[in-house]
């Protein structure tokens, strides 16, 4: 028998919530589509190293992390990143982190803004 658990991080609902909200009326997948991420069991939330971010992005690039943002590694050019939680490490190494609500907010349509994980 399968246990049913849902989550109950008031925060992370709103911000589900928010993103399915504007993913709906701005017709933007990619937010229905971090929304989806982010409600999955904290097990399979996704951890991304510096180090991964720097190989698979160009300048310039807006990425999204729809989980935590850890700090091995370093960034050789400049990035814009939104997750939902940062470690410190990653958070003093990158300068400026937004946070997917922040995002969200800049860019409703979601253009131009990848998924890494």
């Amino acid at each position: 028998m399968v246990k049913h658990i849902t989550k109950t991080n008031e925060i992370l609902l709103g911000l589900v919530a928010e993103l399915k909200k504007t993913g709906t009326a701005k017709k933007a997948k990619i937010w229905k589509a971090v929304a989806s991420e982010l409600l999955k069991p904290t097990r399979r939330m996704r951890e991304v190293n510096l180090e991964k971010i720097d190989r698979v992005t160009k300048a310039n690039d807006t990425i999204v992390v729809p989980g935590k943002v850890l700090g091995k590694g370093n960034l050789n050019h400049k990035v814009n990143v939104a997750a939902f939680n940062f470690s410190e490490s990653a958070r003093a190494k990158i300068g400026s982190p937004m946070t997917i609500h922040e995002l969200m907010k800049k860019n409703p349509k979601g253009t131009g803004v990848k998924i890494i994980g």
